[in-house]
């Protein structure tokens, strides 16, 4: 179950967590399509965050002094039960649209390491 911003979904295993808070309605960003690069998708969890994480995520939420207090999205599947809010959604922002298409799979890498193993 993925609950996000107050509504819960069923999520199929290994949908990309972006895809899913779309599915749950909620517009969340995606500027860059979903490749690592902008941080639109980001997300705080209350619950379930996952203890993995891609290096293209742990670079770029480093790289913006994000790290520790948000996720993105668009590197994240779904394996088990979450519960997140949206930080940045098409009307907080005022944006005309979410961004471009997001591919199904995790982009530009899909190797997960635990995020101990990337601080060192």
């Amino acid at each position: 179950m993925l609950t996000v911003d107050g509504t819960t979904i069923e999520v199929a295993e290994g949908t990309r967590l972006v895809l899913a808070i779309q599915a749950a309605g909620v517009q969340i960003g995606h500027r860059c399509g979903g490749h690592a690069r902008c941080t639109t998708c980001r997300v705080e969890f209350a619950e379930g965050e996952p203890t993995t994480m891609t290096k293209a995520e742990y670079q770029k939420l480093n790289e913006r002094g994000l790290f520790g207090q948000a996720r993105l999205a668009c590197q994240i599947e779904c394996h088990h039960d979450m519960a997140m809010h949206a930080l940045m959604t098409l009307s907080s922002e005022g944006w005309s649209d979410t961004g471009p298409q997001v591919d199904s799979e995790v982009k530009p890498e899909a190797l997960f390491h635990p995020i101990e193993e990337l601080k060192s």
